[in-house]
């Protein structure tokens, strides 16, 4: 009978993400069977790199217990795939405490490669300064280990009082190095802004510049195709994908609409798109494991994107089966 009891203990963890049973100690591979892709526990914010003909993929960790109704992200965990059917989920997860200033809410981030360095850009609270800030960790590695990169947060919630008097603002981290070196860090909650960083990656190279877009709300992400520029984010709330897309990263940019709708069971959206191998994805949070239906146990799911012949980009369709080619 215990046997048993401990057979159906597992199965429910294994379905609903109550309990991390695996990739908590060594890194676990397995086949995704449709969307979401990891049916095992709960993964959000999604971020994407794309380097040496594999697909890393960062998320923060949703760990709040059923049926409690708040966020509780201590850490973000690392998948990788070569083909987008094969995953393996690794052992090592970068925490929030990490970053000795901070005091912990692993919010969402991005890995981007320079120089044969990655760098590692994170959400977290601030323990002295009240607020969101960012902070950038960087390794040898896209699967780490990384450590803080500066001692010090990046981005601080002081530092844009002048726009939004919140203290969620400088929130979801998106960087973006364009064809001619020059990096550029985008953020932002109900207000996007955007900054060149120094080529260490580590520093700032100029003014925090407010970007206007409509029923902007968060998850900005950075990229480029055929001579455009794409920004799209989370718009309104609950929360759909929204686009715009201009000639020159400093705009002006032209909003296009909706490009994802609203995600079942889930109050945010968080989207990141790549290309690999010729084709172009959509990687996306919902709702759709989580069995009491809020949007703080999320699920990470992967579809394809597709370009109309003048640059626009195709309405997202969410599905169940993902990606079967």
């Amino acid at each position: 009978m215990l046997s048993k009891i401990k057979t159906v203990l597992l199965s429910t963890a294994l379905v609903f993400g109550t309990a991390s049973v695996l990739g908590a100690d060594r890194d676990t591979t397995f086949v995704a069977s449709g969307n979401p892709i990891v049916k095992y526990k709960y993964l959000g914010d999604p971020a994407a790199l794309v380097h040496d003909g594999t697909v890393y993929i960062y998320a923060g960790h949703d760990e709040s217990p059923a049926p409690a109704q708040h966020y509780l992200m201590n850490e973000w965990c690392i998948l990788s795939t070569q083909d987008m059917k094969t995953f393996t989920e690794h052992a090592y997860t970068l925490k929030a405490t990490d970053f000795k200033w901070a005091k912990g809410e692993a919010w969402a981030s991005q890995v981007i490669e320079r120089n044969g360095k990655f760098y590692w850009y994170v959400t977290v609270e601030h323990a002295t300064i009240p607020g969101k800030s960012i902070g950038v960790a960087v390794g040898d590695s896209p699967l780490g280990p990384f450590k803080d990169a500066r001692g010090s947060a990046l981005i601080t919630n002081d530092m844009t009082t002048e726009y939004t008097s919140i203290r969620w603002d400088d929130i979801d981290p998106t960087v973006f190095i364009d064809d001619d070196g020059q990096a550029y860090l985008f953020w932002g909650n109900t207000q996007c802004y955007y900054a060149k960083l120094k080529d260490n990656m580590t520093e700032l190279d100029g003014p925090i510049v407010p970007i206007n877009l409509p029923r902007f709300t968060e998850a900005p992400w950075i990229h480029k195709r055929g001579g455009w520029y794409y920004l799209s984010f989370a718009s309104e709330f609950p929360e759909k994908i929204c686009y715009a897309m201009s000639k020159s990263i400093n705009g002006p940019w032209e909003y296009k609409g909706i490009l994802n709708e609203i995600a079942g069971n889930s109050n945010t959206n968080h989207q990141a798109i790549i290309e690999f191998k010729g084709k172009d994805y959509f990687i996306y949070h919902n709702g759709s494991i989580n069995p009491d239906g809020c949007g703080y146990r999320r699920a990470l799911c992967i579809d394809r994107l597709h370009y109309n012949a003048d640059g626009t980009i195709r309405r997202i369709q969410m599905t169940t089966e993902g990606i079967t080619e």
